[in-house]
């Protein structure tokens, strides 16, 4: 049978449902593109759950509190790492730090054994324009495509929050009719604390209007409350920028399509928080919307997360499909009840730079938390950092005087800090700061026992390097060496710097037979 067109054309019967099976292919390509979602991802410096949305009624968060009350909160959310560049490195690979090999900070050299398939490469192949705005913190940075980066810098000094606004309004109408994938990465609450920059927050906090600190920290004096309101204050000017930012995407007529998915790095930098595997360091604030395909309003206090769920939920978003490869879990799923959290939460921790190298690992399931010291016997590096004030702009520690006039239990809290032992297990239903180490009470010794055989096995089945007794001693040996060398930070400044670890770690987790 034959179909005529015309006197020009003939097409046989097949070759007309060939070209129509073409048509409604690429129709339905087109319409594809059309209906993927755009993305949003904001991603918050060095705070806590310290939100209106999580109970905190000293700060002003409107916005992010906006945020939760359309979209789904998830209240035991975890980072993999209470340090910048290996928490990032998690967010946008999906892969634990001594996977990836961003065990330390960018700043410091550290890098991913290799360019690993990552969010913006992803959604790069998916037809998205990406963008991103602030600092990446990932090396190497050209393992991340995106098409729009501005405002490189870190901006610590708090000023022209506005511009990310007006630069994420720029990209989103540039992007046209593709959908896009854009990462904003705000500067508060990073260190310095500056409580108002340039008339912002509109909204400040004083030591006046609360009486006690954070309740991780264990002292309390009224220098401590001062440094604690220039950290609320820097929350509110964080949800004021957010604010911008989301009224720039309303006004782009964009927003009702837009996942958006706002998540902190890590926890507040006070003594117990950031560097340390305590649950102030690692527990963090993180908030889905995305009125397209999920249920506003829901709080999700049930299920533990991580941040390498970030990725598997883009993954998701877009395809509808999941990432087998990855260790993490679609959140839309577990948003929409079809799937569960994480059983237990793992992270490693301290190897911010060559200075402060003390390696741990922790697990925490339900109840319980226990944390492993790899170099346990040898004092905490990073301890003095808090409690001596060796860097101008981090004040925020609890003084060794501050800590002397404290309670015999809190004193005791900042010893174990300092010298930690090799196990520390926690009850986090009835101590939730983790003040009362029961690693040597015989009435948990089970459970300490069962918890120590979970972590071994993750870190065999994701090939923690430090597992190895071969890659221990000769990362030991680099870390000598450099401080040896460059005493102080000082490879900063050599161009020729490079790190050996990317190597021989790289071949023992990505070689494995």
């Amino acid at each position: 049978m034959r179909v005529f067109f015309s006197n020009r054309f003939e097409l046989t019967l097949s070759g007309l449902l060939a070209m129509l099976m073409m048509a409604s292919c690429e129709s339905e390509l087109k319409n594809s593109e059309q209906t993927k979602p755009n993305i949003i991802l904001i991603v918050s410096e060095d705070h806590g759950q310290d939100l209106g949305a999580y109970g905190n009624s000293i700060v002003t968060t409107p916005n992010i509190d906006s945020l939760a009350k359309n979209g789904v909160i998830f209240l035991d959310a975890y980072t993999t790492y209470s340090v910048c560049s290996p928490s990032r490195g998690s967010i946008l690979t999906g892969l634990y730090p001594h996977q990836n090999g961003q065990i330390g900070l960018a700043t410091h050299d550290f890098e991913m054994y290799k360019a690993f398939e990552n969010i913006p490469f992803y959604l790069k192949e998916e037809g998205y324009s990406t963008g991103c705005l602030g600092k990446l913190h990932v090396n190497p940075e050209s393992a991340f495509p995106f098409d729009f980066h501005e405002i490189e810098s870190s901006n610590f000094a708090k000023g022209k929050m506005g511009d990310y606004a007006i630069k994420a309004s720029e990209f989103i109408r540039a992007a046209g009719e593709k959908p896009f994938f854009l990462m904003v990465n705000f500067p508060d609450a990073h260190f310095p604390l500056l409580r108002k920059v340039e008339g912002l927050p509109t909204i400040e906090v004083t030591g006046d209007n609360f009486s006690s600190t954070l309740p991780f920290v264990g002292a309390n004096t009224e220098r401590l409350r001062e440094q604690t309101a220039d950290y609320y204050s820097q929350i509110n000017r964080l949800d004021e920028s957010i604010g911008m930012l989301l009224d720039s995407l309303k006004a782009t007529g964009k927003a009702e399509n837009t996942l958006i998915i706002y998540l902190s790095d890590h926890g507040a930098q006070f003594s117990r928080g950031k560097t340390t595997n305590y649950e102030a360091g690692l527990k963090i604030p993180l908030i889905i919307t995305w009125p397209e395909g999920l249920t506003g309003g829901q709080v999700i206090n049930d299920q533990m997360t991580s941040v390498i769920d970030i990725f598997p939920t883009i993954v998701d978003a877009v395809s509808g499909k999941e990432k087998s490869a990855l260790p993490g879990k679609s959140l839309i799923k577990v948003g929409k009840g079809e799937a569960t959290g994480h059983e237990y939460i793992y992270a490693g921790g301290l190897i911010g730079t060559a200075k402060y190298f003390y390696p741990k690992r922790s697990v925490r399931g339900k109840n319980y938390k226990l944390i492993h010291n790899l170099y346990s016997g040898e004092p905490d590096p990073y301890f003095s950092v808090y409690t001596d004030h060796i860097y101008p702009t981090v004040l925020s520690g609890t003084s060794r005087e501050e800590i002397a006039t404290s309670t015999d239990e809190i004193k005791a809290v900042y010893d174990r800090w300092e010298n930690p032992p090799a196990f520390e297990l926690y009850d986090l239903e009835n101590d939730p700061w983790e003040f009362k180490n029961l690693a040597d009470d015989p009435d948990y010794r089970e459970e300490m026992e069962r918890l120590k055989q979970v972590l071994n096995n993750w870190r065999v089945t994701t090939r923690d390097p430090f597992i190895d007794s071969v890659n221990f001693k000769r990362i030991r040996a680099e870390v000598d060496s450099i401080n040896k060398v460059y005493p102080d930070h000082s490879y900063q400044k050599d161009t020729a710097f490079h790190w050996n670890y990317p190597e021989y770690f790289g071949d023992y987790v990505l070689n494995a037979e």
